[in-house]
């Protein structure tokens, strides 16, 4: 590399820092609910383990425990060490996939809804979001993507790599319904299929999209194929922990319902909920899970040991949707989101603190963390200009005491 290109970069990473918008790795010690930042014990209202089972040192001694009752060559291995194609597959994550398929079965027999799903497991969220859209636009009929303007970074990735002569993509306003409607008014005849994306919970705002409003779109244009993402609604909506889409009785209408494990599962990996003609196409045309090596089989052991869990978890459920009202409602309304599209009431655990400002926006965080809690700065690109915040997030290992007092530094 030339001196040329070294100077370049310094000086474009100078320019982040001089807008505040430089991004580092911090190092970090983990220890329960709390973070250990620069020798400053933190609590942490900033990670996704919304339900607490991350930290729940507990939980991990009873999986180790339980391991250890398995003979010697019956635990999970360590590593995959190649993709499922080859020799990655394993019994436990095809054990994973049948209870997914269980737990989607049970929530729309509970409803007396009539659907089906297979269960398709990926290594990560990002993997399925840049994989699963591609794939299915390999199929060689015009196709339009309409997504919500504040999809995650990773399902733009994904449009993005799946357009050709044959796919096009719009993106309609936040939560606007009547916006996506146009467009798909405005798509003429020669249009086979429209793909509608969108989060359930946005990962930034916390707010919820209208899952029945997108549904009765659904209904009118044969056409529509709905694609959901539950990153931020796995395990803390529904009366299982299955989601928004369990939550508001639209399982059965949700073309590809997607789900992580990263965050209120406290694992790693992401699954596709999917007919089963959809779950062999993923297989033969994805490239992300072609070509990736499988998650470690002691991984999938450890999400179905907590999928076990999921459907009990009412109790921390309800403490986490009472914290975040708590906190939600405390929020003066000069920092919140605009909720012009959004019912009042609970949306989720993560609660935005906007300040617009991205200096600002770093000392608050510095003013936070000296009073005792790990919360960051979120600044552009990761959110738009001028909507720089600090992304409150509360979970279920946290008490009403910690609420408060967090609410009194705000």
């Amino acid at each position: 590399m030339t001196a040329l290109i070294i100077n370049r970069l310094q000086e474009s990473l100078n320019a982040l820092k001089a807008a505040n918008q430089y991004r580092q790795i911090p190092n970090l010690q983990h220890h329960e609910q709390y973070v250990i930042s620069e020798g400053k014990r933190l609590l942490n209202i900033a990670s996704n383990d919304y339900l607490g089972l991350g930290s729940n040192k507990q939980l991990q001694s009873d999986f180790l425990n339980q391991l250890n009752q398995f003979p010697v060559d019956s635990i999970p291995r360590m590593s995959a060490t190649s993709s499922r194609l080859l020799t990655g597959n394993d019994e436990h994550l095809q054990a994973l996939e049948s209870e997914l398929q269980e737990w989607y079965q049970n929530a729309v027999d509970k409803k007396n809804l009539s659907s089906s799903k297979s269960v398709l497991v990926f290594n990560s969220g990002y993997h399925a979001n840049i994989g699963i859209l591609p794939a299915l636009t390999t199929l060689p009929i015009k196709t339009l993507i309409l997504a919500d303007k504040l999809v995650h970074a990773s399902i733009i990735d994904g449009i993005r790599l799946s357009q050709s002569k044959l796919v096009s993509y719009r993106r309609y306003r936040h939560n606007d319904y009547e916006h996506l409607a146009k467009f798909i008014e405005q798509a003429d005849s020669s249009v086979e299929r429209i793909i509608i994306v969108t989060e359930s919970i946005f990962s930034m705002d916390g707010d919820r999209a209208d899952l029945a409003q997108l549904v009765q779109l659904k209904a009118k244009d044969a056409r529509i194929e709905l694609y959901i993402d539950e990153a931020h609604a796995i395990g803390i909506l529904g009366d299982s922990g299955l989601g928004l889409a369990e939550e508001t009785q639209t399982l059965a209408d949700i073309d590809y319902l997607v789900g992580t494990f990263g965050k209120a599962f406290a694992s790693i990996g992401a699954y596709i909920m999917c007919d089963d003609v959809v779950k062999h196409w993923l297989i033969n045309q994805m490239r992300p899970l072609i070509f990736s090596t499988a998650l470690p089989p002691i991984n999938h052991a450890w999400t179905r040991f907590i999928l076990a869990k999921m459907p009990n978890l009412n109790k921390q459920r309800l403490h986490l949707a009472r914290l975040s009202a708590t906190l939600s409602d405390a929020i003066p309304e000069r920092y919140r989101v605009s909720l012009i599209h959004q019912d009042a009431g609970y949306a989720s655990p993560i609660v935005p603190y906007i300040l617009g400002d991205n200096a600002l926006t770093v000392e608050k965080a510095k003013q936070l963390q000296a009073a005792g809690f790990y919360a960051l700065p979120v600044r552009p690109p990761t959110v738009p200009a001028n909507t720089a915040r600090i992304r409150l997030v509360m979970n279920a290992a946290l008490s009403h005491e910690d609420c408060q007092r967090l609410i009194a530094h705000l």
